[in-house]
């Protein structure tokens, strides 16, 4: 049986946590963002933890658990 491929865009999208939470970027931090307040900005700088809706999927794109 061959192994099962990671995903190349997911691979370089999220990163695995110590607990086995998956951490990823938050968007519209890339362009326009003049009309945006500073406050806002900064706050999308951090990253943020994947929603429990969204872990089945990016959980199989990088082919964690079955």
């Amino acid at each position: 049986m061959p192994k099962m491929k990671t995903t190349s865009s997911a691979k370089k999208r999220f990163k695995l946590t110590g607990t086995g939470k998956i951490k990823r970027k938050n968007a519209y931090k890339s362009h326009i963002l003049t009309k945006m307040s500073t406050k806002r900005k900064r706050a999308l700088g951090q990253t943020s933890l994947v929603s429990d809706g969204d872990m089945g999927n990016v959980k199989r794109m990088l082919t964690i658990g079955k």
